[in-house]
């Protein structure tokens, strides 16, 4: 490869630049703190408790509490990085834009691919979990019964999961209306959600049973960091949020509060939701598919109405996650896109401030996967997706700091470069922790994501183009 090529490789994009397009974007400025946290929570609480909890416990046994704190705690590290990034550099294209500042178009291009693995898949596979409450839902209040073959993929009883799919056709036209719309809307059930899940712990606080948390870490750590690595997935809101900074008012002062904000809010009540599910009812008793949440109720009150209550929260919950996660990809997209990686339509904003072709697209291809694809192969990839971003992240932050030590930040990371570094080592370990066929799925996806970007990508860079 020629030097010069070599170069264009690891041309970074000037910071200035990526803030001057994001103003120019044709975006609509319209969300404040209140809607940036709806957004980030929106996006994150439900996925791993809704969803994940009944498959990840059977890895770590009672101690899926400590792996939910473990992935917490990762995501902390590199959350404060994100913070003091989504400051810096406000634009829509989170990890990827980041990363092409700090660390190069082609480390970029991989970064951004993986974000769109992480966003589409966390979408499909808290789709696909949207079926067994609504099943639930509409077997208690009409009778009715969406079949098994309708209501599940192929691999976990079903044919065609038709409820995922409808789910995020239905995400998508919120989209389609606007980002005014779509944050009002992500607000309301944001607030639902909260208020279904601290119902869900005031009930199954009343039948916990210490005998149920023994033995506690059956697997040891090698059991407890399995199921972190299983439910790290579900701390990936306040990326999602990242996403919004060219349609935020005040970007630079409240993207940081909405990151840092978020992740305290889902922390506690994913430990608050696991440990009172198991001490209710066991880990034996969680149901590893379909509505788990909901069999807690069951068990606790002997009656249908708590089980109801859930499944009608948990509807609406897993909805509202569709909708934000969606959101996050369709504005990655839009960004790498207009860098000239992707095909310009998908930069191209409509008559209601939105990138209409690219949420049509994007929401049909989801749907289709969704609709298609096993919950626990879903979940996975988007692990690996969202750990290799933000340990580019992490790595980021430290090469920012170094190149553009005077660059005006909103907030700054504390105890650089140790806190990064932090961040970055656990991603490494929670990786390691996915199992092989992950491994094979996600080095697949890069090698296609590779191909595009030197048959495409590379050739219509507008910043190589420019340079």
């Amino acid at each position: 490869m020629p030097p010069n090529s070599q170069r264009s490789l690891l041309r970074t994009k000037p910071v200035e630049q990526l803030t001057s397009e994001g103003e120019h974007s044709g975006l609509r400025r319209s969300m404040g703190l209140i809607s940036l946290v709806s957004l980030s929570v929106g996006a994150t609480l439900g996925t791993g408790i809704f969803v994940v909890l009944g498959e990840a416990a059977p890895k770590a046994g009672p101690a899926v509490v400590v792996s939910f704190a473990l992935a917490a705690l990762a995501a902390l590290f590199s959350a404060l990085s994100y913070a003091e990034l989504a400051g810096a550099v406000p634009v829509s294209g989170s990890a990827y834009s980041y990363t092409y500042a700090t660390l190069g178009e082609l480390v970029a291009w991989v970064c951004g691919w993986c974000l769109l693995l992480e966003y589409g898949v966390s979408v499909a596979a808290v789709a696909v979990g949207w079926g067994g409450y609504l099943n639930v839902f509409l077997e208690a209040t009409i009778g009715v019964r969406i079949p098994e073959e309708l209501a599940a993929p192929p691999g976990a009883g079903g044919v065609v999961n038709i409820p995922a799919a409808v789910v995020v056709l239905l995400a998508t036209a919120v989209l389609l209306a606007g980002v005014r719309e779509s944050a009002r809307a992500t607000t309301v059930t944001t607030m639902i959600k909260v208020g279904v899940l601290v119902f869900f712990v005031a009930v199954a606080a009343t039948a916990f049973n210490t005998g149920n948390m023994t033995p506690f870490a059956p697997e040891g750590l090698v059991g407890i960091a399995g199921g972190a690595s299983a439910v790290f997935f579900s701390f990936i809101g306040f990326d999602a949020a990242s996403t919004a900074g060219e349609e935020a008012r005040n970007p630079q002062r409240d993207l940081p509060r909405a990151i840092m904000i978020s992740l305290g809010i889902v922390t506690f009540v994913y430990v608050a939701v696991a440990l009172t599910a198991i001490g209710a009812i066991g880990v034996d008793k969680l149901s590893a598919k379909g509505a788990s949440l909901s069999t807690v109720m069951a068990e606790v009150t002997g009656s249908g109405w708590a089980s109801t209550v859930l499944a009608v929260g948990a509807v609406i919950a897993i909805a509202s996650v569709v909708l934000t996660v969606l959101y996050g990809q369709t504005r990655v997209l839009v960004s790498m896109s207009r860098d000239g990686l992707m095909p310009p339509v998908f930069a191209k904003v409509g008559s209601r401030a939105v990138p209409t072709t690219n949420i049509l697209v994007v929401g049909v291809l989801v749907a289709i996967l969704a609709a298609l694809v096993p919950l626990g192969e879903l979940t996975n990839a988007t692990s690996i997706g969202t750990l290799v971003a933000f340990g580019l992240v992490n790595v980021g932050v430290l090469v920012l700091r170094r190149t553009k030590p005077d660059l005006p930040r909103s907030f700054r990371t504390p105890l650089m470069p140790l806190v990064p570094l932090l961040g970055l080592v656990l991603c490494v370990i929670l990786i390691v922790g996915l199992g092989a066929t992950t491994w094979i799925a996600f080095l697949i996806w890069t090698a296609v994501g590779l191909v595009l970007y030197f048959a495409y990508g590379r050739r219509r860079s507008r910043l190589n183009n420019d340079a």
